[in-house]
């Protein structure tokens, strides 16, 4: 009655159905993993950003990594901007893609150390992005700063290539033990976005908080995956049995029972 499964062509659509079944279990996992991860990440986020401010001294120092826990924690610190050593932080774009610069700003603390200030986005000044750009002044003198503490930037963690031969002031990482070096001065691991523009109405665009990343979707794969794993052998099941029908009808008419197709020759 199911002589036929023997066939071929039966025979390599069972095989195809047994292996695409944990193949499809597989992939739900691995997005319901993912999901895991962003929601993590995003409950991670989401603390950080509603933590309290804590003196910048507290989550780091020069030399220290900035781990996954203090990173968008929101931190002061009280001192002055060095504009004569700032640089500017290429191919960076806005909220609408437009490329430009990041303005990076030495903040020099009371001890001498010295914390890199990001203080947010400003346009190319024209096409060939050789000059250093004009940029609106912090305000001069002893101030108080605001704003997310985030770690080094590496070529591996953010895909950038570390280019050589720029520009004179002009860097494409934003990375501690670089200024550090550049600028002979003890650097605090990581840097600070700041959250509150300097000067107000006058100053790089802000960079805006950091977006929840769309765990729902993972989830929604998963569940997509694993019905797609349920269906294999149900489909296979419903093939089978029309199989099976069109043969009996093909023998109740009178007929032979269906030959399996040979390969065309030429």
């Amino acid at each position: 009655m199911y002589r036929f499964l023997l066939s071929r062509q039966w025979v390599i659509l069972t095989l195809v159905a047994v292996l695409l079944i944990p193949t499809m279990i597989r992939l739900g996992f691995w997005q319901l993993h993912r999901y895991e991860e962003r929601t993590a990440r995003n409950d991670l986020v989401a603390r950080a950003l509603e933590a309290s401010p804590v003196p910048v001294g507290s989550l780091t120092a020069p030399g220290r990594k900035i781990t996954t826990r203090e990173r968008y924690r929101t931190v002061t610190a009280e001192g002055r901007f060095d504009t004569d050593r700032e640089v500017v932080v290429r191919r960076r774009t806005d909220s609408d893609d437009n490329i430009g610069y990041h303005v990076l700003t030495p903040f020099v603390l009371a001890d001498g150390k010295v914390m890199l200030v990001n203080r947010g986005w400003i346009p190319a000044d024209g096409p060939s992005q050789t000059r250093f750009p004009k940029i609106p002044a912090p305000p001069r003198g002893e101030i108080t700063v605001t704003g997310r503490l985030m770690p080094d930037e590496t070529t591996e963690a953010s895909g950038i290539k570390d280019l050589e031969g720029l520009p004179d002031r002009q860097v494409m990482l934003i990375n501690s033990a670089q200024q550090a070096e550049r600028l002979d001065a003890r650097v605090l691991g990581g840097y600070v976005v700041l959250k509150e523009p300097e000067p107000k109405g006058g100053s790089p665009e802000p960079i805006g908080k950091p977006g929840n990343e769309n765990a729902a979707l993972n989830f929604a794969y998963a569940i997509q995956w694993w019905l797609f794993a349920a269906a294999v052998p149900v489909g296979w099941w419903f093939l089978v049995r029309r199989e099976r029908r069109e043969r009996e009808d093909a023998e109740s008419a009178g007929g032979t029972e269906p030959a399996e197709a040979e390969p065309a020759t030429v």
